[in-house]
C-alpha cells in the first residue's frame, strides 16, 4: 500500500510540472522566443554614434504601448514593459491563476531559479552571489539592517542624495548597533574631484567609519557617483561599503564586480525593464555571514538566508528572464549613450539660461539619464510641486518634485530608452514657459 501511494504521488506531482512548462514555454525558453523581434543591425557604429540614429531607436520605441496622455518624463520611477514582456508577464499571470497552489508549489520554483540563474548571468556574477527580492529597498534595508560588523562607537556615514528609505535605515543603526550616524553634504554644483575629495574628507573627519552608503546613481540630481574609487577610499580607511544600485543597474555600463564592491541592492523594474516587483540582493561570495539571517532564517552561507520575501508575484519572475533578454539584445552601453543624447537636449538647450539652476552635470563620468534642475530661487518642495503642476496644465509636460538635498528641493526629467528628441523639446520650452 505505501509502494502504491508513494507510486500514485510521484504520478500526480510530474503531471503539473509538465504541463506548467508547455504553458510557459515561450516566456522561459533559454532561446530568443519568436515574438521577441530583431532589432535592425548596429554594424561597426558605437554607442554615441547609434544614439542619434531615429530610425533605430524608433523600432525600440515600437516596442513599447505608451500613453500620450502628457509627455511622460518620469521614467525613473518604474520602466515600462515592452510588449514581449508584457505579453509573457500576462501569459504567467493566467498560468498561475489556473493552476494556483498546484502550479505554485510544483512548477514555480524551478522557474524562479531559473530567473535567478539568468540573472547572475546578465550581471556577470555567480548565481550564489544572487538573491531575488521584490525591489532595490527590500535588499538595501536587509543589507543595512542585517550587516553585523558594527558595535557601539563605530560611526555608519550617508550623503544628501541617498535614498529616503537608506537613509531611515542607516539612521536606524543608531538604536540597532548603537553606532554614531553621519551625514555627508555633497558639494553643488558638483565635479568628479570635489565628489571624490568630499569623501576622503568625510571618512578623515570620522576615523571610526565603519559602513558606507553610497548611491550609485541618486534619484535627485541623477549624479552619478564614481564608486569604484570612493569603495577603494572606504576600504583603505577601514570601511565597508553597501550600494544602492536601483538607478544604476541596466542604465550604466559598469560590471558589477569592477564597483569593488561587496554588498549591493539591485532594482530590476526601472532600467532592465522587468514588470514592478522585481528586484535583487547581491553579496560576494564569502560574505554571507557579515549579514544576520534573516528574521530567523537558518544562519548557513546561503544568501537566500538574509532575505525572506514570503509569497512573491510569480508572474513577475517568470517574465524576467525574456525582460533580461530584450534588455541585452538593445545593449546597455547603446542604452547609456541614448539616455545621455536625450538628457542633454535639454541641458544643451537651457544652460546658460540665468532662469534655471541645472543640477545635473555635463560630466559623462557623472551623468545619468535623470536630470536634476530648478527654477533659480525655488529650493521649497511647495515651490517646486507648483511649477511641475504647471507645467502640466500649460504644455501637457509631467516631470516630479524631489526633495532632499541640502541646497533645497528640484524638478527631475527622466527620459525612457522609448523617448524622444520631441518630447525633450516639448520639455525645454515647458521649462522656458514657466521660468517667463
Amino acid at each position: 500500500m505505501d509502494r502504491q501511494r508513494r507510486h500514485l504521488l510521484r504520478g500526480a506531482l510530474a503531471l503539473p510540472v509538465a504541463g506548467a512548462g508547455a504553458a510557459m514555454g515561450t516566456a522561459m525558453s533559454a532561446e530568443l522566443p519568436a515574438e521577441l523581434p530583431a532589432l535592425p543591425p548596429v554594424d561597426a557604429r558605437t554607442p554615441a554614434q547609434l544614439a542619434g540614429d531615429e530610425a533605430w531607436w524608433g523600432q525600440v520605441r515600437a516596442l513599447y504601448d505608451l500613453t500620450d496622455e502628457v509627455v511622460m518624463l518620469d521614467n525613473g520611477y518604474w520602466g515600462a514593459m515592452a510588449r514581449p514582456v508584457l505579453q509573457a508577464y500576462q501569459q504567467a499571470t493566467a498560468t498561475v491563476n489556473a493552476g494556483n497552489a498546484w502550479f505554485g508549489r510544483l512548477a514555480f520554483p524551478p522557474l524562479f531559479e531559473q530567473a535567478r540563474v539568468q540573472l547572475a548571468q546578465a550581471l556577470g556574477v555567480d548565481t550564489d552571489e544572487i538573491a531575488l527580492t521584490r525591489g532595490a529597498t527590500e535588499a538595501m534595508q536587509a543589507l543595512i539592517g542585517g550587516y553585523n560588523k558594527l558595535g557601539p562607537g563605530d560611526t555608519v556615514l550617508y550623503a544628501d542624495t541617498d535614498y529616503d528609505s537608506m537613509i531611515a535605515a542607516m539612521q536606524w543603526l543608531r538604536a540597532r548597533r548603537g553606532v554614531d550616524v553621519q551625514r555627508l553634504v555633497l558639494p553643488e554644483p558638483f565635479d568628479h574631484d570635489s565628489i571624490v575629495d568630499a569623501y576622503r574628507q568625510a571618512l578623515a573627519r570620522h576615523p571610526r567609519t565603519r559602513l558606507l552608503l553610497l548611491t550609485q546613481v541618486n534619484h535627485r540630481n541623477g549624479m552619478l557617483l564614481p564608486v569604484a574609487q570612493i569603495a577603494a577610499l572606504a576600504r583603505a580607511a577601514g570601511a565597508e561599503v553597501i550600494l544602492d544600485a536601483a538607478h544604476g543597474i541596466g542604465q550604466v555600463d559598469t560590471p558589477v564586480r569592477a564597483l569593488g564592491v561587496d554588498f549591493i541592492g539591485i532594482n530590476l523594474h526601472k532600467w532592465i525593464g522587468a514588470p514592478v516587483g522585481v528586484g535583487a540582493i547581491y553579496v560576494r561570495r564569502g560574505r554571507v555571514r557579515d549579514l544576520d539571517p534573516y528574521m530567523g532564517e537558518a544562519d548557513h552561507d546561503d544568501i537566500r538566508t538574509r532575505i525572506h520575501t514570503g509569497t512573491v508575484n510569480f508572474a513577475a519572475y517568470m517574465a524576467l528572464p525574456l525582460a533580461l533578454q530584450l534588455h541585452q539584445r538593445i545593449g546597455v552601453a547603446n542604452k547609456r549613450a541614448r539616455l545621455l543624447h536625450l538628457r542633454n537636449l535639454l541641458l544643451d538647450a537651457l544652460r546658460g539660461d540665468d532662469r534655471v539652476q541645472l543640477l545635473a552635470s555635463a560630466d559623462p563620468r557623472l551623468s545619468s539619464a535623470i536630470a536634476g534642475f530648478r527654477l533659480r530661487g525655488q529650493t521649497t518642495l511647495a515651490a517646486n510641486t507648483a511649477t511641475a503642476t504647471a507645467m502640466v496644465k500649460q504644455a501637457g509636460v509631467f516631470v516630479v518634485p524631489r526633495e532632499g538635498l541640502a541646497s533645497g528641493a528640484c524638478l527631475r526629467a527622466t527620459p525612457g530608452i522609448f523617448s524622444t528628441p520631441a518630447q525633450m523639446q516639448a520639455l525645454v520650452r515647458a521649462v522656458r514657459a514657466v521660468a517667463g
